[in-house]
């Protein structure tokens, strides 16, 4: 029997994770923070620590993370806590799951805003998800050799790519006990609902009863507050690559006839 390999550490690592008030690296912020400390003895240091983001925690997100605006009113800021966090996080290298697209240029930009650079010195970054993408592609070719057990050939071809695909759907719906076995629900499953937004990828959302911003320096304010303050950049938006739907609701806006807010359950 082979020898199991073990991670060899020459110094610290810290394995860390984020739930923020929404998913804008560039102006959301942190509401909960854990870090384990992993030594090179294999020993391990919990941190998990709940801040006030000074900011509202979107509905989406609090869907997702269970955290309220009331749950972290009273908590320390992060400018608070920024320094024993740097101390604390100081000469380890960093890992974590899909950190390098969404939670490590969070917390740079959390340090940022104090100017503190973050890291303070070159660290080694392993990202998980990068390794299991690497090891375990999810490419047409990897996915009929897991769900159906063949090699592809002809890949790239389109027939032999539209065969593989269909074989792979029908393996997928046998494999997975979760899986509806009809179209319309497996159609809901593809494409689950967000009330809050007003077109498919939630660059307009519902707050209360205003439709409002849901990306970008604009984020959060609502069409009618930008029809009077900025209407450049939603004509900016009615001209660039957004969908069909985006445009129709931002030039509607531009003409004065804004969304009518869903009607409430009873």
């Amino acid at each position: 029997m082979s020898e199991v390999k073990s991670l060899k550490l020459e110094r610290p690592m810290i394995s860390f994770d984020l739930e923020t008030t929404g998913l804008d690296v560039r102006e959301d912020r942190i509401v909960e923070l854990s870090c384990i400390k992993i030594l090179p003895s294999g020993e391990r240091e919990v941190r998990t620590k709940r801040l006030n983001p000074q900011k509202p925690i979107s509905p989406a997100a609090s869907a997702v993370h269970g955290i309220y605006d009331d749950d972290v009113k009273d908590e320390p800021t992060f400018s608070q806590i920024a320094k024993s966090l740097l101390d604390f996080m100081g000469g380890c290298d960093l890992t974590g799951y899909n950190i390098e697209r969404f939670d490590l240029p969070l917390l740079v930009r959390e340090f940022k805003r104090l100017d503190i650079e973050f890291p303070p010195e070159p660290v080694g970054v392993i990202d998980s998800y990068r390794i299991y993408l690497n090891e375990e592609p999810r490419d047409l070719t990897s996915a009929y050799k897991y769900f159906c057990d063949k090699e592809l050939i002809g890949a790239h071809g389109a027939q032999a790519d539209a065969e593989a695909a269909a074989d792979i759907l029908l393996a997928q719906v046998a494999r997975y006990e979760n899986l509806p076995p009809d179209v319309a629900d497996l159609h809901d499953y593809c494409h689950p609902e967000h009330p809050d937004w007003l077109d498919p990828d939630g660059k307009i959302v519902w707050v209360g009863d205003q439709a409002v911003l849901g990306f970008g320096k604009n984020k959060g304010q609502s069409l009618k507050e930008l029809v009077r303050s900025n209407p450049g950049y939603l004509e900016w938006i009615a001209t660039s690559d957004f969908s069909d739907e985006v445009k129709r609701v931002i030039l509607s806006a531009l003409q004065g006839k804004f969304p009518e807010p869903p009607a409430q359950g009873s």
